[in-house]
């Protein structure tokens, strides 16, 4: 975390746009909107799809940027390297790590595969207790709903307590993501570890 006391946002997303304009334009409007609440995007350092339009446009709004990328994704991933800080690891794992470490709270917008690894691994921590930082979904035209319903039937099939549906917080839009960021992550309001 920033020895400053701002805040910091780690942001899965794809690395592709996907096929909806929509998902584009909600990437960057969270990468502006973090920039003007004053919070430090931690990314997957990648300049291209989601993950690039988010880092372009929270550095066009004059925010600072983390991104961290593992040394085979630099090509693949077009490393954008004009971050406020730029983190080359060995590893995916590492690379997960190093993200979670460096932020106050998870958000995931649409994504692939890898967005779900990424997901799904700050949930499992969550659920084993080695961390409290709020974990959420933007629910972009209601791309993650599948999901939502995934673990509804995950938590009545006996394989996740009912406690797990807590961990995670869905929004629909930017502005209500922000506002429930802004009162996760307030002083004293989460334990994040």
């Amino acid at each position: 975390m920033q020895d400053d006391g701002a805040k910091s946002v780690c942001v899965f997303c794809g690395s592709r746009s996907g096929t909806d304009p929509a998902f584009a334009a909600a990437a960057e409007k969270l990468g502006t909107a973090l920039a003007g609440a004053g919070t430090r995007l931690v990314y997957g350092a990648g300049d291209i799809g989601l993950m690039g339009i988010v880092a372009r446009a929270a550095q066009s709004a004059g925010g600072a940027t983390f991104g961290v990328i593992p040394e085979h994704l630099m090509r693949r991933e077009v490393g954008l390297r004009s971050l406020t800080t730029f983190v080359v690891t060995e590893t995916m794992h590492e690379r997960k790590k190093v993200m979670f470490m460096n932020a106050d709270a998870i958000v995931t917008l649409p994504g692939g595969p890898g967005s779900l690894d990424e997901l799904f691994e700050v949930l499992t921590w969550r659920q084993l207790g080695l961390h409290a930082k709020p974990v959420m979904l933007l629910n972009t035209k209601g791309y993650w709903t599948p999901l939502v319903d995934l673990l509804h039937h995950i938590v009545a099939s006996g394989f996740a307590e009912p406690s797990f549906l807590d961990f995670l917080t869905v929004h629909d839009g930017v502005p209500e993501l922000m506002d429930a960021l802004r009162q996760r992550l307030q002083p004293g309001t989460t334990a994040t570890r």
